[in-house]
């Protein structure tokens, strides 16, 4: 990683891609401090780290979300936005043959996605400030818009939905002209800012308050260490599926005779079913939180279904469904993205075959088996990661145990990995550029 940075520094255009996205990435970390009027922020943040789910998006936006500041929604409303139209895409026709149409297909799918952006930052701003203005005293102040909580409704709506599509543009700004992809990097930047703040405030501890902080600090990067590289082997880990090609002659010229390999990671779905998990799961306690707020029903949710409560039974129901929607959503998402049918077909009508196995349905069938049982051992290990980093952060000290969230560790990991590729790929088309010339 540190040779490929100091290689992409060495050619011109990339040092101004990568310092092109340097400067969008700090417009939008200065976004996340600029106050929105009208919000008390100690009740809003009280509010926000009450609930998993809304904890987990508060990280990935660097905690602007628990701030409430203008970049609160963050990137969240489009990748929700960005997820919905792929699933779309698989039982809706149209967009099916969108998807297919090559360059103007995928205009107008973003396009799509454009607009469900909008409307999701408008559905989850007005749901976030309905629910704390109901639920959390003192949270909106109606003071300042002339004692009007509808007009101080109203314009926090449009504060944070403009905020949403501010920066869902820096980061198609940081995929057009930087090093790409610039939505996995505004994630990125959101969830290593949120752990740096959170280190720094214990290693101000070690000076402040008890020197016994610094054996805590170190303890914490001992395991990061470990638990990143575990995250790494595995994420790199793939079955390599042997290809053959037979020779076949067109005209006076002999194609084929090649053999190649169809990779399948462990870790195909990358962080999505952990997303989706969560997502489904908070849902109750968010529904109960806005609609039914200090009930019986509340209290017996926070009893019985909740990964903070004070009962064991209450851990333990929460913990089990948490692994079971895990697993359902790993397998669906796994069902979504390789289709054996297609990669079969497609096999079979370029001559080629896997030793064997006869081509068609039985090398369909055959991928198919090896697809399930690489997503058996990747959900495990999803659902290891949802558990074991917060324990083992425990180790460290209460404090230190939020840093990184089981889902930002994933991220943080196949989004490094991912862009050392892409500055791999960019050097390596310098280079041939400049052969050729």
């Amino acid at each position: 990683m540190i040779e490929t940075l100091k290689n992409a520094f060495r050619n011109k255009d990339i040092r101004n891609k990568i310092l092109m996205t340097l400067l969008i990435l700090l417009v939008f970390r200065l976004g996340c401090y600029i106050p929105v009027p009208g919000l008390e922020r100690s009740s809003f943040e009280s509010a926000i780290l009450g609930n998993d789910f809304l904890t987990l998006m508060s990280g990935i936006t660097g905690n602007a979300l628990a701030n409430g500041t203008l970049f609160a929604l963050g990137i969240g409303p489009y990748i929700n936005a960005s997820i919905i139209i792929e699933l779309l895409t698989v039982g809706i026709p149209y967009l099916e043959r969108l998807s297919k149409q090559g360059e103007e297909g995928r205009k107008k799918i973003t396009m799509y996605t454009r607009i469900l952006t909008i409307i999701l930052a408008i559905i989850q701003s007005v749901g976030i400030i309905v629910n704390f203005a109901a639920n959390t005293e003192g949270a909106i102040r109606s003071d300042l818009f002339f004692d009007s909580v509808w007009l101080a409704g109203i314009y926090m709506t449009v504060v944070y939905t403009s905020g949403a599509c501010l920066v869902m543009w820096l980061g198609e700004r940081i995929t057009d002209y930087g090093i790409g992809n610039g939505i996995s990097l505004i994630i990125f930047v959101g969830i290593i800012s949120t752990g740096g703040i959170s280190i720094w405030e214990e290693i101000k501890a070690v000076f402040t308050d008890s020197p016994s902080h610094l054996l805590n600090l170190g303890l914490f990067v001992v395991l990061a260490v470990i638990i990143f590289f575990v995250i790494v082997y595995v994420d790199l880990a793939e079955r390599k599926i042997p290809v053959q090609y037979a020779k076949q002659v067109r005209g006076t010229k002999m194609y084929g005779g090649q053999s190649s390999v169809i990779p399948m990671k462990i870790t195909g779905s990358g962080v999505m079913p952990l997303i989706f998990a969560f997502a489904i799961i908070s849902f109750p306690s968010m529904l109960i939180s806005l609609f039914w707020p200090n009930t019986p029903a509340a209290e017996g949710l926070a009893e019985w279904f909740s990964g903070s409560s004070p009962m064991w039974y209450g851990q333990v129901i929460y913990s089990v469904a948490l692994c079971l929607l895990i697993f359902a959503f790993a397998f669906f998402y796994a069902q979504i993205q390789f289709n054996p049918d297609d990669v079969a077909k497609q096999i079979q009508q370029n001559g080629g075959f896997i030793q064997g196995i006869r081509p068609g349905k039985p090398t369909a069938a055959y991928l198919r088996k090896i697809n399930k049982r690489i997503t058996l051992f990747g959900a495990i290990f999803l659902t290891a990661v949802a558990f074991i980093p917060s324990v083992m952060f425990s180790w460290a000290g209460q404090n230190l145990v939020n840093v990184f969230s089981t889902t930002g560790l994933l991220i943080v990991v196949s989004v490094a990995l991912e862009i050392d590729k892409q500055l791999q790929s960019q050097i390596m088309m310098k280079n041939y550029k400049g052969f050729l010339k």
